[in-house]
């Protein structure tokens, strides 16, 4: 089965009214020129307070609205926290939970981010789910037990349901320090992800595994070219359209 790639841009505590508007246009104008995404699927994780601003600025586009985070809870008095209902309010199609630095600066454990993705899978909302280990995992040689622990506690809360999700691996080492897994240590690692995903659901060939770990335009076609890695969660390069852009272009053509 050949699945559709996704790439997901994720501007973390980034960006401004200006910024972001600025961004988009470039990313539209880029996408019309190249005759569309295709058959990829494009979409951006904005920090919440722009939601509104970027379901104005992607309608009638290619590019699909993602969140950053979401509450493990339904409602009520958790300041601070935003639901997966208000998300769906914003139209908002993808959601991170997991992200690594949610899980270091923020003490989130496997139980919160599998919470987490049980609430906007209920809002029809796609959770992009992170694992990935730290470089003290690697070295000890955990890397594929810690993965492991962390997409079976949201197989665990989900069920039947596992196949609508999108897995990403991103290796903690690399993220925003300019290393990259190599071509083959991540296809190793998606590759375990593939086969647990198998072992819980005979849809598991739906789900799409990303690789978020420095992405960017140099190395994007060779990340993609790889088997079972179907698209890319992409941080500092999607502050940047021409790179974003690039790194789309590569996904359309692997």
């Amino acid at each position: 089965m050949t699945r559709a790639k996704l790439i997901a841009g994720n501007w973390k505590m980034n960006g401004s009214l200006a910024a972001n508007e600025a961004l988009v246009q470039a990313l539209r104008a880029g996408l019309q020129e190249a005759g569309g995404a295709g058959d990829c699927a494009v979409a951006l994780a904005v920090p919440a307070p722009y939601l509104a601003q970027l379901q104005s600025l992607v309608a009638g586009s290619d590019i699909r609205l993602g969140a950053q985070d979401v509450s493990r809870h339904e409602g009520g008095a958790y300041t601070g926290e935003v639901s997966a209902a208000m998300l769906r309010d914003f139209g908002v199609r993808y959601v991170l939970v997991g992200h690594s630095e949610r899980r270091q600066y923020h003490g989130e454990s496997d139980d919160d981010v599998a919470a987490k993705a049980q609430r906007a899978l209920a809002a029809g909302i796609t959770p992009v789910v992170c694992v990935g280990e730290t470089l003290a995992e690697r070295e000890a040689g955990q890397t594929e037990d810690v993965v492991r622990r962390q997409l079976a506690a949201v197989i665990r809360a989900n069920g039947p349901c596992i196949s609508e999700i999108v897995v990403a691996y991103e290796p903690v080492w690399a993220i925003g320090t300019g290393r990259t897994a190599t071509p083959e240590q991540a296809r190793q690692v998606h590759g375990v992800l593939r086969a647990q995903l198998a072992a819980a659901t005979a849809q598991a060939q739906r789900v799409p595994i990303l690789y978020g770990g420095s992405m960017n335009a140099a190395n994007a076609a060779q990340l993609l070219a790889q088997p079972d890695i179907d698209g890319g969660l992409v941080g500092g390069a999607s502050l940047k359209a021409a790179d974003f852009l690039q790194i789309i272009a590569a996904a359309r053509a692997s």
